[in-house]
């Protein structure tokens, strides 16, 4: 297999080191198409693969093209690479809030897989949702699905619109939990912990606790009965959350992200 990557950022990096530890393709076969000069020379040096120019012709005969360019940075881009993309087999997107139609449209190929990783994958824990065009042949998805499990887990959706929602759920989830963990930790400090202690104390509990959601043969409701016992502690924390609707308004925030994707890929 050839593949090809297009903007290797974190994210493209990211790929190109999964398809290698994996043994998806060979440094040999995996084309890294950089604009930036300072990203090509540090590309250069990690030595993960042979790096050239974004309108090289010998992209097209890459068995994948993954675009992983910032969305903002697309139509400049576009206007480089839509003659060597125009016979493309198949291009991966990954940049966020893009749609199809507009890849479609402006590389004028309707070979286009679009999906949604968030950052996990970094560690290989990532999730990731994809789609694909109609037009896209069953064996290129399963290519496709086996690039992007590389980086944790994958799903595919037939119905475009719901990668909004993913991204509301999904791709900026990390950034709730680091919220939620922040604090967590501030909390620690203000009862007279260090923060190192308090991180140590919020980081195994956040741990353990998601360890407890994947083996306990339990939902979550009785997860949290089990701990919040009547009169207790656990009780009174949620005395306070309830009272100022901390659980109604996280779901809000996350719907209204979803809003925001569906207005930024307008």
């Amino acid at each position: 297999m050839k593949i090809t990557i297009i903007g290797c950022g974190n994210m493209g990096l990211i790929y190109a080191r999964a398809f290698l530890k994996y043994n998806i393709v060979s440094k040999e076969n995996l084309l890294l198409a950089e604009k930036n000069e300072i990203r090509k020379q540090e590309l250069l040096k990690l030595d993960v693969g042979e790096v050239t120019v974004v309108n090289d012709p010998k992209i097209v005969e890459s068995d994948i093209i993954i675009i992983a360019v910032k969305p903002q940075d697309f139509e400049a881009l576009a206007l480089e690479v839509k003659d060597v993309l125009r016979s493309a087999k198949c291009i991966i997107s990954i940049m966020a809030g893009m749609k199809m139609k507009r890849i479609e449209f402006a590389l004028n190929n309707s070979n286009i897989i679009r999906a949604m990783p968030n950052s996990p994958a970094e560690l290989g824990m990532g999730m990731t949702a994809f789609t694909a065009n109609k037009t896209v042949p069953i064996e290129q998805i399963r290519k496709a699905e086996n690039l992007l499990g590389t980086t944790g887990r994958c799903v595919f959706f037939e119905n475009e619109d719901l990668l909004d929602a993913v991204t509301a759920l999904s791709g900026s989830g990390p950034a709730y939990f680091f919220y939620v963990v922040k604090h967590m930790i501030e909390a620690g400090k203000q009862m007279g912990f260090d923060e190192a202690t308090a991180a140590m104390l919020v980081k195994q509990t956040m741990l353990g606790s998601f360890h407890l959601i994947n083996n306990a043969n339990k939902s979550l409701d009785d997860l949290i009965k089990s701990v919040a016992s009547k009169g207790g502690t656990t009780e009174a924390a949620f005395s306070i959350f309830n009272e100022t609707l901390v659980g109604e308004n996280i779901q809000k925030g996350i719907v209204k992200a979803k809003d925001r994707s569906v207005e930024l890929s307008k």
